[in-house]
């Protein structure tokens, strides 16, 4: 490892640039257990989580919404935007801090002739907060700022976190889909593996285009140099898929127990759906047993990403 990258502290700068879930997650049901598909080990479903028999959806997107501003922004980024609109526009803090807030909201482009358009900007915010609640990783590459400034190409991974951790430097690849239609849960599934091995087998030319440039959190940019330069040492990639698909199965609704054990029983079902060959060329290139899944089943998918776009005045 290189001698200008010191490790012995890394664990506790990653601990603090770990944003609040917490908020987010009071409003999402999920268990961890074994599914029919491959790798055999436990992963992760979710859904928006209900309260006796009402779900807590206003309440889900209220919270996701503030955590747009810690998608956007490193908390150093954040501190300089809104310094320099106090001392260079002489504004209150409350009123820098409200016009961080529309900055960030106007990352999210409104695309002409589409009612909902914010799918794909939707489900990476929901990786952002999954992957740091579940895998403790913040992220390493700011996905957003790149999507919207000017002459930067966008491809590649819808997240880049990095964890230290029983002395490893851990590298979460995450991608999301997000399909609204009726009837795609396997469809968003094959596109997801896909797309993650994809993601693997590319990322260090995605690292390439952006390690010298204002997109990584200053804490950890020697992180990224010394991967890329082929200096860090016990690296480990994890993959993480996020299935967020439109459901339409309807059911009984007699108490919130039920109600759970019915979502779970519905994503148990709609992985035992799969054919097995869809996880071949992850298990060719020794990848399956990196891959970690969060599948997310939500009702009424369109109406609530219109809710979302209408929270962010887009």
């Amino acid at each position: 490892m290189s001698s200008s990258l010191d490790v012995s502290n890394v664990a506790d700068i990653v601990k603090k640039l770990l944003t609040h879930t917490d908020s987010l997650m009071n409003h999402v049901y999920w268990v961890k257990q074994k599914f029919d598909i491959l790798p055999d080990r436990d992963h992760i479903a979710t859904s928006i989580n209900y309260v006796d028999l009402k779900e807590f959806r206003h309440e889900f997107l209220n919270e996701i919404v503030k955590t747009v501003c810690e998608w956007v922004y490193s908390n150093k980024k954040a501190k300089k935007i809104i310094d320099e609109y106090m001392n260079e526009e002489k504004r209150s803090y409350l009123n820098a801090h409200s016009a961080l807030i529309n900055l960030a909201f106007s990352k999210f482009r409104k695309v002409d002739g589409q009612e909902v358009y914010s799918q794909g900007q939707f489900g990476e915010l929901l990786l952002f907060n999954f992957i740091q609640h579940f895998f403790s990783a913040v992220p390493l590459l700011r996905k957003m700022s790149i999507t919207t400034s000017y002459g930067h190409e966008r491809f590649g991974a819808d997240a880049i976190h990095y964890k230290y951790q029983d002395n490893k430097n851990i590298i979460i690849l995450g991608e999301s889909k997000v399909y609204k239609s009726n009837y795609q849960f396997k469809k968003a599934f094959k596109d997801s593996l896909e797309s993650i091995i994809s993601t693997y087998n590319k990322h260090t030319e995605e690292l390439d285009l952006y390690v010298y440039d204002d997109f990584l959190d200053e804490d950890l940019v020697s992180i990224a140099k010394s991967y890329k330069r082929g200096l860090l040492k016990n690296v480990e990639i994890q993959l993480v898929c996020l299935i967020a698909y439109n459901e339409t199965t309807i059911f009984e609704k007699k108490d919130e127990v039920q109600i759970k054990k019915e979502i779970v029983k519905i994503i148990e079902d709609r992985c035992s759906s799969l054919e097995k060959q869809i996880f071949e060329a992850a298990k060719t290139q020794g990848l399956l047993p990196r891959l970690n899944y969060i599948i997310f089943p939500i009702w009424d998918l369109e109406e609530l990403l219109i809710k979302f776009q209408g929270l962010i005045g887009r």
